[in-house]
């Protein structure tokens, strides 16, 4: 089985290591450099159709890459596009469901399809809206996060809450309901409660298993970012003036 291994400390690479005969895929993009041994291709995981899904549906590439090692062993490194750490995953025992964004690279061996939820998560949920990207298969599986991640074991009777723009991947296993706030009251009190604490949409987690979790609000930075963009400032004040009149 291929080899992966994370590498550095800030921003890290993820190293893969093949062997001859040996094929890994990853998302568009995500190679950095390799060995000259070693063919890289793009491929339509899935097929046409779950190519399509995962496009439309998970913001993901349509076409992936493949990497194939048909003449000897070698190398290569792969970089999430977004700034953060990289995890390693076992699938096989555990299978997981996967946030937008979240997939690197993979054995050849997992596969990675979309999925239906419900429709109070595909309203409420960042993760996918209406689909869900979900793992099947034995292998490796590399995933990233915006910012530093943090793996939580969520034991049974010990619900864990989290943000929902914060969460990478989390076991199938879990049961999981997606909310405006941490309260129980009505929708009105959890839509006041959601805007007076700055927490918007939320996750309850619970049963046994894993939840992956990054530290960055990729949402919250790239609205950050736009407020500091040239002309921003002048374009508030002049929605305020219009507002006072």
């Amino acid at each position: 089985m291929p080899e992966f291994q994370v590498v550095g400390n800030v921003d890290p690479f993820l190293l893969v290591t093949l062997k001859k005969g040996e094929r890994i895929y990853a998302e568009s993009d995500a190679m950095v450099t390799m060995d000259a041994v070693l063919e890289l291709k793009g491929k339509m995981s899935g097929g046409f159709f779950g190519s399509l899904a995962r496009k439309l549906t998970a913001g993901e590439s349509f076409f992936q890459q493949s990497l194939e090692a048909n003449h000897g062993e070698g190398q290569a490194l792969f970089s999430p596009i977004l700034p953060g750490d990289i995890e390693i995953l076992d699938i096989g025992g555990n299978q997981y469901r996967l946030n937008d964004g979240a997939f690197v690279a993979a054995t050849d061996d997992v596969q990675i399809s979309v999925k239906t939820q419900g429709i109070g998560k595909a309203i409420f949920g960042g993760t996918g809206g209406l689909f869900i990207m979900e793992t099947s298969g034995q292998g490796k599986l590399a995933v990233s996060g915006f910012g530093a991640m943090f793996g939580l074991d969520v034991k049974r009777g010990s619900d864990v809450i989290v943000d929902n723009f914060h969460v990478v991947a989390w076991d199938r296993n879990l049961k999981y309901e997606i909310s405006l706030s941490t309260s129980k009251g009505g929708f009105f009190s959890n839509l006041v409660g959601s805007v007076t604490t700055g927490e918007g949409i939320v996750n309850r987690f619970s049963g046994d298993g894993k939840v992956y979790v990054c530290s960055r609000n990729r949402g919250g930075f790239l609205s950050w970012i736009a407020s500091s963009l040239p002309g921003a400032q002048n374009r508030n004040n002049t929605s305020s003036s219009r507002n006072i009149i």
